[in-house]
């Protein structure tokens, strides 16, 4: 069992502030109390029994009833979370990232924003058919190959601001736990062991219970496995083969099972294996279920049927969540490895930041499927860029270095507090994210529209308050989903330059003093216009500003005053062609 600490858990006083932050749209979630019965939904064609608990006051899409229902949870202020971790035998890519980096915000977004400990493990399958495959491909053990790949998803994860779960659980370090749970099936009467030593769940056992997801009905009887009762039977422990990795049990050596159980299924992963040891850290009740669309089934329709069967309860998981599909734009596919259609993590970075690979989750719902192209990340590329150079021009204004006309402050600090109340209810609604997005984009847009310079300023009112509380605001909230402006890597990466700021400076003063004195306008009667002579400085002026900017060093001029700031220097030319490209 290996332990993290969650900064995003742990950080009441961070979580106060934000709470704060966010008081004026509270009563959604304020008010929480304990209901008194438990109620039936209507899931099709399934019982879903509403859960007696705290009501947080959000809706989620529950994958059990194919519907949004409200989020209640066993504990005032606390959610259990399982999410299936990776099997380590490969480099993760993107399709994994994304639902990975998806889940992870809606975590933030409970315990940030909502003020719930979010108490989240994950297992790590570190013994499959395709690790064994790999090992005897590479010509090395499998505990190797699992133990490169689940330190590189580690850092992956990392590099993505990932919040590590409270709990990593591997399959090997816990197989003694996995044939008991195995044991107490057979003992419920729910599973079956064959001469062979092989171990298999009764499906016909479970009779109408099983099928909660789509896609239980048309599967085929697999090849080779006569000895099962049921074709839909799948496998909770299989005897090794030679050279295999396995364990004592009761049945034989061997090792916990693996099952293709439907034709049109390619893979579905370790349900009893993943299972154990989520019934372990959590017991017989589970608030949230984690994973791709695409373990729906059988891979969670099983998880169910083997828990439910092990703790004799109608309702192990009260809700699933599910990811869409990251696809490749164009493909009808999703990413995957058996498909060689994907671009690993580590590739992805070379070109764009964990920053912009959050906005382009945020810019669509988590359940939906996402295209993914240099199109589209350009797309959440140019968002951040707003919204930086707003949070850049809007502290300049407040410093008293952008002189603006006057300012509708009355109006700002009504759409201030529209946009909060706005931002709250997407985000209680399902964790609509590209809503709340939008919000904040809205108020980017009219704190701009106050924005504007002039050359002159004399006797006109300024408004740094309003400014300031937008900036902070705008901040928490990215900071809730994980995106850092202020801590970024490319801002490391200025702060590292050490005095690189102040030169900036002293070369912009200069620069404004150049262009002051070039734009000073003949004087006389007969004469209009700047001084020729004085021309070929603007000029000169121009150009610098021209080619400091793919340096990094963007200057904008505003009437008489000029300000500055540090950008992105990475791939920065690469965006101006794509820029270009789009405006033609």
């Amino acid at each position: 069992m290996l332990l993290h600490t969650q900064p995003g858990v742990t950080m009441w006083t961070k979580a106060k502030v934000l709470r704060g932050a966010f008081c004026a749209a509270q009563s959604v979630h304020a008010v929480k109390h304990r209901l008194g019965s438990c109620s039936v939904g209507s899931g099709p064609g399934k019982t879903w029994v509403r859960p007696s608990g705290f009501d947080t006051g959000l809706k989620t899409f529950n994958s059990l009833t194919k519907q949004k229902e409200p989020l209640i949870l066993a504990r005032e202020g606390v959610a259990t979370w399982y999410s299936c971790g990776p099997t380590v035998y490969d480099h993760a890519h993107l399709g994994h990232a994304c639902s990975y980096v998806r889940f992870d915000i809606l975590q933030r977004i409970l315990s940030r924003l909502f003020g719930i400990t979010v108490i989240h493990a994950m297992v790590i399958t570190d013994i499959d058919d395709k690790i064994i495959k790999r090992s005897w491909e590479d010509n090395v053990s499998p505990t190797t190959i699992a133990s490169v790949y689940e330190e590189e998803f580690k850092r992956d994860m990392l590099s993505l601001k990932v919040t590590p779960p409270a709990v990593y659980l591997r399959v090997t370090d816990n197989v003694h736990h996995i044939v008991s749970f195995i044991e107490g099936i057979v003992k419920n009467g729910y599973a079956y062991a064959t001469k062979e030593g092989d171990v298999y769940f009764d499906i016909q056992s479970i009779g109408h219970r099983y099928g909660k997801f789509v896609g239980a009905v048309g599967c085929q009887v697999e090849p080779g496995n006569s000895n099962k009762r049921d074709g839909r039977d799948f496998a909770l422990w299989k005897p090794s083969k030679p050279q295999e990795p396995s364990w004592d049990s009761p049945w034989g050596r061997g090792r916990p099972g693996w099952h293709i159980e439907c034709s049109t299924v390619a893979r579905f992963g370790f349900a009893i294996c993943l299972l154990h040891l989520v019934c372990s850290m959590f017991g017989s009740q589970l608030d949230i279920h984690s994973g791709g669309i695409d373990l729906a089934f059988p891979h969670h329709e099983n998880e169910v049927a083997q828990s439910e069967a092990y703790h004799l309860c109608g309702q192990w998981a009260n809700y699933f969540l599910h990811s869409g599909h990251l696809h490749l734009k164009g493909s009808a596919e999703k990413m995957s490895k058996s498909l060689k259609n994907f671009v690993t993590i580590k590739d992805f970075l070379q070109s764009y930041s964990a920053n912009e690979f959050r906005m382009f989750c945020l810019l669509t719902k988590y359940r939906s499927g996402v295209d993914y192209s240099d199109g589209s990340m350009l797309e959440a590329r140019t968002s951040l860029r707003t919204i930086s150079t707003f949070i850049h021009d809007a502290t300049v204004y407040m410093k008293g270095q952008l002189h603006c006309s006057p300012v509708r402050e009355a109006v700002l600090w009504e759409r201030l507090a529209e946009i909060k109340s706005s931002v709250v209810k997407a985000l209680a609604d399902d964790f609509d994210t590209p809503r709340a997005i939008s919000a904040v984009m809205n108020l980017v847009y009219h704190g701009n529209c106050q924005l504007q310079p002039v050359s002159k300023c004399e006797g006109v009112t300024r408004s740094p308050a309003v400014f300031g509380a937008m900036v902070s605001y705008i901040t928490d909230v990215l900071d809730v989903f994980g995106i850092d402006l202020l801590h970024s890597k490319e801002a490391a990466e200025v702060r590292s330059g050490g005095s690189l700021e102040a030169v900036v400076e002293q070369l912009t003063h200069f620069r404004s003093e150049v262009r002051a004195f070039a734009l000073v306008p003949q004087e006389g009667p007969t004469k209009r216009g700047l001084y020729p002579e004085r021309i070929p400085l603007l000029k000169a002026c121009d150009t610098l500003r021209n080619d400091l900017a793919p340096l990094g060093v963007l200057i904008k001029d505003r009437g008489a005053t000029s300000t500055w700031e540090l950008t992105q220097r990475k791939g920065s030319q690469r965006v101006q062609d794509e820029d270009q490209e789009t405006s033609s």
